[in-house]
């Protein structure tokens, strides 16, 4: 192509060597454009809708691809066990949303982008479980909240997840309705607790992105012990409505991803308020009108001020290699140009106050209760009691306890709890404004995954050596929470960083977090779900 430019006399040769750099520029720009490289290994959602932008994928080979990665790898080879329900319907929904993309163009980031969910989040078109057998075939009339906010985006549900038995007894990362699930990382180890089908499923990349939920630390747990980016948000900023829960205080959904980009993305779509859960509207006027996406930044990390948590660290033997990573993670932030303040304490003993789960025991009866409600006459159960007298050997011993609590205003320990919360919440804030600090860090986790033949929880872990098995201190304050892939153990088992912000500054979480992936890039993928023919692309954008 032959570029005419017209030049005053007046202009400096500056000028024209100026121009004349810049139509090079753009040759050698549009050469090198010519062909690129999409390896669905590493693709974030953003790659994706740009090979589907360009004719070089669709959403039904998308689909198709997943699908073969799970017939590969979940019930076959390392069977990691993480789909309890398949969508029959996913590649016919993938076929239309390519049709509808070629008429008007896409509905949002997530057009025609497979999501996975955790089988406590109701789907009008595949039951909902909670992994809990006698509810196999429990069929919710509507989705959740955030399951039709993603639909409506245009993703595509592609199945529902095993998980921890939300009812009975069963092992770590176990239900009763479709067994164990396996860590991709190191076969025979624990997934993390309870979404564990999520994490193991987004790890060997059987979908573009999934949804956990937590009581305490199920969204975040699994993430860490699957190399993974996790975002508990702040309290009020994503609804429960259509989710199986365990407590009305507690209780979060949250994306899971391979990359900071994805969990931006799904966020963007998730989050709002939803009349059913008038918690939300809290987030009214506190949702960036851009999206989180636009937070995402290699520089991230360069001006920010981060304070690292030393109360939430630990220095017992088992731990001293995970301790080491997270220190290497420390440093590599302040390598990013980061202003660090360490340490910063609140002069408490913080692990026994995070650690009383109470709130989920006073709980869990009326939220279930409401759960139930929520399907109608339709319900398996009537109520939790119901479960108990015709299940009596399946159901976990502490339900029994559980279900004789009676009025919550007339429990003063409950009222207690509840003051707790609102004291750690405060003293969290109040040690960022005092020092003017973005975030603060601290290890999510220092301890890798144990051998599941152990039979232990990550409870029965802290007790046993008396270390930091797991981090609650976000959902112990309702403040958000995103953790972050801080490296392998000699035994390629992931350790993870937590960066703990104020309500409602997910968008800064994402900023940082982005800025110390890119500066880090930890995340591999699992040694027992290597890539598959035909997973790499080779396309020239359009």
């Amino acid at each position: 192509m032959i570029r005419h430019f017209f030049f005053d006399r007046t202009r400096s040769t500056m000028g024209l060597i100026l121009v004349l750099t810049t139509v090079l520029l753009i040759h050698v720009s549009d050469i090198r454009g010519q062909e690129v490289t999409l390896n669905l290994e590493t693709a974030t959602i953003q790659e994706i809708q740009a090979a589907f932008q360009a004719g070089a994928l669709t959403s039904e080979r998308l689909v198709k691809l997943y699908l073969k990665r799970i017939e590969t790898y979940d019930q076959k080879g390392p069977r990691l066990n993480t789909v309890i329900t398949l969508n029959d319907r996913a590649l016919s929904r993938a076929r239309a949303l390519d049709e509808e993309r070629r008429q008007s163009g896409p509905r949002s980031l997530l057009h025609g982008i497979p999501i996975v969910v955790k089988d406590l989040l109701d789907t009008h078109d595949m039951p909902t479980s909670g992994g809990f057998l006698p509810m196999a075939q429990s069929q919710p009339g509507r989705d959740a909240f955030v399951v039709d906010r993603l639909r409506k985006a245009g993703a595509i549900i592609l199945a529902k997840l095993n998980q921890s038995d939300w009812f009975a007894k069963a092992d770590f990362g176990a239900s009763s309705l479709a067994g164990q699930v396996q860590n991709p990382y190191k076969l025979g180890y624990t997934p993390g607790g309870s979404s564990s089908g999520t994490g193991a499923a987004v790890a060997a990349y059987f979908a573009s992105a999934g949804l956990g939920t937590e009581t305490t630390t199920s969204v975040r747990n699994p993430s860490s012990e699957h190399n993974l980016f996790g975002l508990a948000a702040t309290q009020g900023l994503v609804s429960r409505g259509g989710i199986l829960s365990n407590s009305f205080t507690l209780e979060r959904a949250g994306p899971m991803a391979r990359s900071v980009y994805d969990v931006a993305a799904v966020l963007s779509i998730i989050a709002g308020f939803d009349p059913e859960d008038l918690v939300t509207q809290t987030s009214i006027g506190k949702i960036p009108a851009q999206g989180y996406t636009s937070f995402v930044d290699p520089e991230g990390l360069r001006g920010a001020r981060i304070g690292v948590l030393r109360d939430l660290f630990s220095s017992t033997p088992p731990e001293k290699e995970g301790v080491a990573l997270i220190e290497a993670a420390v440093s590599d932030i302040r390598d990013q140009g980061a202003f660090i303040l360490d340490p910063v304490t609140s002069g408490l003993d913080l692990y026994p106050i995070i650690r009383n789960e109470r709130l989920g025991h006073f709980e869990k009866k009326l939220t279930t209760q409401m759960y139930l409600d929520r399907l109608g006459p339709g319900a398996i159960f009537r109520s939790m009691g119901e479960m108990i007298e015709k299940h009596p050997d399946l159901v976990r011993d502490h339900l029994r306890e559980r279900n004789q609590v009676g009025p919550l205003d007339q429990e003063a320990e409950y009222i207690s709890l509840l003051k707790t919360r609102r004291v750690m919440r405060q003293l969290m804030v109040s040690l960022m404004d005092e020092y003017q600090l973005d975030a603060l860090i601290y290890p999510f986790k220092t301890l890798p995954a144990w051998e599941i033949s152990e039979g232990m929880t990550s409870s029965d872990w802290l007790e046993r050596i008396g270390a930091q098995a797991y981090n609650p201190l976000s959902s112990m304050t309702g403040l958000p929470a995103l953790v972050a892939p801080a490296g392998l153990t000699r035994e390629g088992l992931p350790i993870a960083l937590e960066f703990l912000g104020r309500p409602f500054s997910e968008a800064t979480l994402i900023r940082l977090a982005s800025g110390y992936e890119h500066s880090t890039r930890h995340r591999t993928t699992p040694p027992s779900t290597p890539p598959l023919p035909g997973e790499i692309l080779h396309y020239s954008p359009q």
